[in-house]
């Protein structure tokens, strides 16, 4: 019934794409696996306790919708929470829960607690010795969740930041993952949880530190041999925000010391944030029980901010600066300035500067001079999408055709080349190309990077494709 189950759910998913938007479906029903079908009795797989109260809460009727569209109006739902032990290999447990309102009953897994030292304990942010834990935040005040201008971009990522401040440690968000691009508010997001937290909760503790920090004091506590204090430092915390996770990335001893760290503060219903360029899934060099970890909250992800959005970050910025543009200026500033808000930000400061330093009036032909030069002067960003477009480009064939199942001998060679240059030229991971060219798995993008190394030097026609297309990617 494995089979049929698989059929269901992936007509069930071709229904709810085309009802919720992509990230959407990306975040909340990509995740899910189907488990098994039993008569008009689906069960789904979700990963965490949350999934499941999310669902309910927000898709009940979509997923009802759907469900019945595949199996008639008797059909049931039933979601089955897996996740996966720690210390061995042996199978996740898994808590089956009904589609109802009933509270369900749940498993918790206990992981043997890492030995510390008793007495006095250092911390290593302010003098060694301190008897009693005080510690600054190392917050920005400037990052607030007023200066955090909401989009269709970051509003889940922001509503979940929210609801973590009102309740830290208290809500299903724990941990809350925020993950994205650089330039699109990560750190920013961090800072204003933190901040909203010490405002309302004075008597948290609660520390922001970036990974490459963390690693840095553990590597020092060895040294100084008190690495117990550092660790029993960490887990007196209530609130810790580590940004740039992935910075753990093949650091074994650091990654083992923060494994306790974060059971310790996570079974004691403290609340951790943390902040990744990449999701979970994607990360690399990460111990596989740590990132188990990560995905017990929500990941969240920052993408870049639409026009509507960028248009409200320049504004934004200018009423906190005290400056006045004329609405078109600001509109095309948002319209030639695409890629992420710290380089938006920095298009309208070199605009002031520029204007200052001339003593000129921002009129429309400054805005366009500068900008001009700005945009010249910043590497444009090439994704995934964008190198699938200049393919289809080349090949003068719809992105539809590229990502499609065909095996026709032009468009294979086309998806092959495409997924060669994303490899090449941007940081995502085989995983994450594959998904994007038609849900293909990794091994197949490697195949097609080994292809493409071997055609370009032994096959002349496909060698002229493999150079032309390299060039107009170089202009990019």
């Amino acid at each position: 019934m494995e089979n049929n189950a698989s059929l269901v759910w992936k007509n069930c998913l071709e229904f709810i794409a085309d009802n919720i938007s992509n990230q959407a479906y990306k975040t909340w029903f990509s995740p899910i696996k189907p488990l098994k079908l039993d008569q008009n009795i689906l069960t789904i797989q979700v990963p965490s306790k949350f999934f499941y109260e999310w669902l309910e809460e927000h898709y009940i009727k979509l997923l009802k919708v759907a469900i019945s569209r595949e199996l008639g109006q008797g059909a049931k739902l039933v979601y089955a929470i897996v996740m996966e032990k720690t210390y061995d290999n042996r199978d996740p447990f898994t808590v089956k829960i009904p589609s109802s309102n009933r509270e369900p009953q749940r498993e918790q897994t206990v992981d043997a607690p890492l030995s510390i030292g008793e007495g006095e304990v250092k911390n290593p942010f302010v003098i060694p010795g301190l008897q009693k834990i005080k510690v600054e935040s190392q917050l920005n005040p400037n990052y607030t969740f007023s200066h955090f201008i909401e989009g269709d971009s970051n509003r889940l990522a922001r509503s979940a930041g929210l609801a973590v401040a009102k309740r830290p440690g208290g809500t299903s968000f724990n941990p809350l993952l925020i993950y994205g691009d650089v330039g699109l508010g990560k750190t920013h997001l961090a800072h204003s949880i933190g901040i909203q937290i010490k405002d309302d909760h004075p008597e948290k503790t609660v520390l922001y530190v970036s990974a490459e920090r963390f690693t840095q004091q553990f590597i020092d506590s060895v040294k100084n041999n008190n690495r117990n204090d550092f660790i029993h430092f960490y887990q007196m915390i209530d609130v810790l925000l580590i940004d740039d996770v992935q910075f753990f990335s093949g650091k074994r001893a650091t990654q083992d010391v923060f494994f306790h760290i974060f059971n310790h503060l996570h079974q004691n219903g403290k609340q951790l944030i943390l902040t990744s360029d990449s999701a979970p899934v994607d990360m690399r060099d990460i111990e596989r029980r740590l990132l188990s970890r990560f995905k017990w909250g929500l990941s969240a992800d920052l993408c870049k901010p639409n026009f509507e959005t960028r248009v409200l970050i320049l504004k934004h910025k200018l009423y906190t600066d005290g400056i006045e543009l004329a609405t078109p200026i600001v509109e095309f500033i948002a319209q030639r300035v695409k890629t992420n808000i710290r380089e938006l930000e920095g298009a309208l400061i070199s605009l002031i500067a520029q204007a200052s330093l001339d003593k000129r009036e921002i009129t429309f032909e400054l805005t366009k001079e500068v900008i001009s030069k700005f945009v010249r002067n910043v590497k444009k960003e090439i994704s995934i999408e964008y190198i699938q477009q200049v393919v289809c480009d080349y090949f003068d064939m719809p992105r539809g055709l590229l990502v499609s199942k065909t095996r026709k001998r032009e468009v294979v060679q086309a998806r092959q080349l495409a997924m060669f240059f994303s490899k090449k030229l941007t940081k995502n991971s085989l995983a994450r190309i594959g998904k994007q060219i038609g849900n293909r798995d990794h091994a197949t993008v490697l195949h097609a990077v080994k292809t493409v190394t071997n055609l370009s030097e032994t096959d002349k026609t496909f060698g002229g494709y493999f150079k032309e297309l390299s060039n107009r990617l170089s202009q990019s």
